[in-house]
C-alpha cells in the first residue's frame, strides 16, 4: 500500500495523527502595509475580492486618519492603492468583514463608526470613489437593530443581508436586512441567547430560498449553532448544535456549500479542542469531522470561510502550525478529510512572510491570495499569494 493510500484510509478513519503536513506550496509576499506614514493601510482582517485584474480589500487601521482603508491590489502591476481612508467617524471605522461587489459598487460593514459609533454597513463607488454610509447602528435605544458587524454581506434581489455580533432586542446579535436604495433596516431576527444561538460572527450562505449561518455560542449544549433564517419571514431555526466535544465547538467562520453537503469550521472543539473542519448533510443534517486541529504541526483556531477548487477546500488557521509558526494555510479533501499544509506563517526570522492570518484565501486561477493582520517588513499585515 502507497504512502497516500495510507494516509487517504487513516483520515476516513479520523486519526488527526495522518494529516499531510509537509509544505507543499511556494508563498510570496506580494505587499507589506504601513509604508511611509502607514496612509497605505495597516492590519487587514478582511478577505479579499477579485474583480477583473484587481483584488479588493479592506485595513483595520492605518489610511489617513487611521481609521482604516479600501484598497485595491492591481495583479499585473503589482501596485497597492488606498481607494479611501476612514477617518471623520459616522463614515465608519474599523472594518472587518469581507467585502461582495455587486455592479461595481463594494459593499462593507465597519465594526465601529457611524453616527452611534457602533458600526455600519457603507457602499463605495469604483468608479467614482464615493463612499457611502447606508446604515448606522445602534440608531435605535439599547441598540435594538444591532450593534458591532463584523461579517460579510450577501445580495439577494437588491436586498443585503448580514449579521451583528451584538445588540438586537436581547443584546446577543440579530440577522438584518438593508435596503440599499433606501437605507431602510430591518431586523430579521434577534438571537434570544438561549437554544436559538448567541453572537453570530459570520456572514451568511443563501440556498434554495433560506440563509445559513453560524453563531458563537448558544444552542442546545451552549456551543454554538448552524441556524437558518427565512428572509422573507424572518423565522428561525436551528439546523445543527454543537456539543463541544468531538464535533467541535464556536464556530466563528461562514458556510459554503457543495452538492448537497454545508462546509464550514469551528475555532475550537474537536478531538484536540483546536478546532475543526466539518461537513454537514443539506437535508440529512448529519454532521461529519473532516479534519481536526492539533495546533502543532498542523495548526489551529480556524477562523474564516473555506473556499471550494474542485472538491479541495482551502482556508487558514490563526494559531500555530510548525513550532515557530503563526498560522497557516490549508487544503482539506473534501472527500477523505486528509489535510496538507501548504505554507506556515512566521517561517523566516522576524516574520517577514507574515503572521496570524484571520481570513481566508480567494482563488485566481489556480492561485491562492490572501491577508494576515501581522508581519510582514513593517510588522503591520501583507498581502500575499500561495501557488498550490
Amino acid at each position: 500500500m502507497n504512502r497516500i493510500s495510507s494516509v487517504i484510509i487513516a483520515c476516513a478513519l479520523g486519526c488527526i495523527t495522518q494529516s499531510m503536513l509537509a509544505q507543499a506550496a511556494t508563498e510570496s509576499v506580494l505587499y507589506s502595509f504601513c509604508n511611509g506614514e502607514c496612509n497605505d493601510g495597516a492590519n487587514p482582517q478582511a478577505g479579499l475580492i477579485r474583480i477583473k485584474n484587481q483584488l479588493y480589500g479592506t485595513t483595520t487601521s492605518g489610511g489617513i486618519y487611521d481609521d482604516g482603508t479600501v484598497f485595491s491590489y492591481n495583479l499585473k502591476t503589482g501596485a497597492e492603492t488606498a481607494l479611501y481612508s476612514f477617518g471623520n467617524g459616522t463614515d465608519g471605522q474599523y472594518p472587518i468583514g469581507n467585502m461582495i461587489n455587486v455592479a461595481g459598487t463594494l459593499y462593507g460593514t465597519t465594526y465601529y463608526g457611524g453616527t452611534a459609533g457602533d458600526g455600519t454597513v457603507f457602499s463605495l463607488n469604483l468608479a467614482t470613489g464615493v463612499e457611502t454610509v447606508l446604515y448606522s447602528f445602534c440608531s435605535q435605544q439599547n441598540c435594538t437593530d444591532g450593534e458591532s458587524p463584523r461579517a460579510k454581506l450577501v445580495d439577494v434581489n437588491g436586498i443585503l443581508y448580514g449579521t451583528t455580533e451584538a445588540g438586537g432586542a436581547n443584546g446577543n446579535g440579530i440577522v438584518f436586512s438593508v435596503d440599499p436604495t433606501s437605507g431602510a433596516e430591518t431586523v430579521l431576527h434577534s438571537f434570544g441567547g438561549g437554544t436559538d444561538g448567541i453572537e453570530p460572527h459570520s456572514g451568511l450562505l443563501l440556498d434554495a430560498g433560506q440563509l445559513y449561518g453560524t453563531t458563537v455560542g448558544g444552542g442546545a449544549s451552549g456551543n454554538g449553532t448552524v441556524y437558518s433564517i427565512n428572509p422573507l419571514t424572518g423565522a428561525e431555526s436551528v439546523f445543527y448544535s454543537f456539543a463541544g466535544g468531538t464535533d467541535g465547538a464556536a464556530p466563528q467562520a461562514g458556510l459554503i456549500k457543495i452538492g448537497q453537503t454545508l462546509y464550514g469550521t469551528t475555532s475550537s472543539g474537536g478531538a484536540s479542542n483546536f478546532g475543526t473542519v466539518f461537513s454537514l448533510g443539506r437535508k440529512t443534517g448529519v454532521e461529519t469531522i473532516l479534519h481536526s486541529f492539533g495546533l502543532v504541526p498542523d495548526g489551529g483556531y480556524p477562523l474564516a470561510d473555506l473556499i471550494n477548487v474542485d472538491g479541495t477546500l482551502y482556508g487558514t488557521t490563526y494559531l500555530d502550525g510548525d513550532k515557530n509558526s503563526h498560522g497557516t494555510v490549508f487544503a482539506v479533501d473534501s472527500q477523505t478529510g486528509a489535510e496538507t499544509i501548504l505554507h506556515n506563517f512566521c517561517d523566516t526570522k522576524f516574520c517577514e512572510d507574515g503572521e496570524q492570518p484571520p481570513s481566508g484565501v480567494v482563488n485566481v486561477k489556480g492561485t491562492l491570495y490572501g491577508t494576515t493582520i501581522y508581519g510582514g517588513v513593517n510588522s503591520e499585515g501583507i498581502l500575499y499569494s500561495i501557488t498550490p
